[in-house]
């Protein structure tokens, strides 16, 4: 059965200012601001939660089915994804607008002058589910990302109402939306995915507890950075999990991205919530020690080799078979 993955897609520009922008503000001019600055360096990277999500699954060779807004410059990084396993055939792209863009400057005191453009994504909204459960089959299960608010919420509903299992992690756009969006967004969901940051931020903006939060879902997962990961099921104990050993830390940038898609994965080969969340942990290892979302690589003797190291023997045992196809 195919995973859907619904999010954004973008790139992202980040450059380098070897100044220090404070020294180019006049406080007393500030209302007449215009500045530039000639940057070192530029970055173009590929992005954006459900892109980043499906680079992963495909990583550990599955062939998940992108589902997103994008511009008519997406040709080269749709070319990228579906040399990566990824089903792209199901990419709205727009007529009008570029796919969503972050433009980022950065001094060496870490100051940052950004922008975000949405672009494309604003048109996810207009994507309807049912056309492409029609073409690729039944959905395993329907991940709601982080998108255009509209968007999330149209398919959140359509998946109620068609009976589609859905995961909600809305992540970024949880600090933009009020509580009544978000219990709309995570209210059924079969999953519920945040970091120890935005699990307080559900709480605090949908008025509900941590136990009513689940009430509402089957199972939660909360990423605890260098901690590992937490899974809470009602009725049940909480699976509590370390992180992937011997991490060296480079860049955290994706790093959820990437224990989604490992923890999807894993479920996908009926391996059980333990064994999902320690897939999950490994593929997040890979992505915080590289620059960049999607420029990671394994062989799958590498990837069961951190598998063992940091979960045991029986946990590669699992894992195994199911890596048989990167071989």
């Amino acid at each position: 059965m195919p995973l859907l993955i619904a999010g954004s897609i973008a790139t992202d520009h980040l450059m380098s200012f070897q100044g220090k922008f404070a020294d180019s503000l006049v406080v007393e001019q500030l209302d007449k601001i215009s500045l530039s600055f000639l940057v070192e360096d530029l970055e173009i990277r590929r992005g954006g939660v459900a892109a980043n999500m499906t680079f992963g699954l495909g990583q550990l060779g599955l062939q998940p089915v992108l589902v997103g807004a994008a511009g008519e410059d997406f040709a080269d990084y749709r070319s990228w994804l579906e040399r990566h396993g990824v089903n792209t055939a199901h990419v709205r792209i727009s007529d009008t607008r570029h796919t969503a863009r972050f433009v980022c400057t950065t001094d060496p005191t870490g100051a940052q002058i950004a922008s975000f453009y949405p672009g494309a994504m604003s048109e996810a909204r207009l994507i309807e589910l049912a056309p492409i459960v029609a073409s690729v089959g039944a959905p395993e299960y329907v991940v709601i990302g982080a998108d255009d608010p509209d968007g999330m919420l149209r398919h959140t509903d359509e998946c109620r109402q068609r009976g589609y299992p859905f995961i909600a992690d809305p992540s970024q756009q949880l600090a933009f939306s009020d509580g009544d969006l978000i219990r709309k967004l995570i209210d059924g969901a079969a999953i519920l995915f945040s970091n120890e940051y935005e699990s307080h931020m559900i709480e605090q903006k949908t008025g509900w507890s941590e136990d009513e939060v689940l009430a509402r879902v089957g199972i939660q997962v909360k990423t605890l950075g260098k901690d590992g990961v937490r899974i809470t099921r009602r009725g049940e104990e909480p699976i509590v999990l370390p992180a992937a050993r011997d991490v060296v830390a480079v860049e955290p940038t994706g790093v959820g991205d990437a224990f989604r898609a490992g923890f999807l994965a894993a479920l996908a080969w009926d391996l059980g919530l333990e064994r999902a969340a320690q897939v999950g942990c490994v593929l997040a290892a890979y992505v915080v020690e590289t620059v960049g979302t999607q420029e990671y690589t394994f062989t799958p003797a590498q990837f069961l080799a951190r598998v063992e190291m940091s979960y045991g023997a029986d946990a590669a045992a699992d894992i195994q078979p199911h890596l048989k196809r990167l071989s």
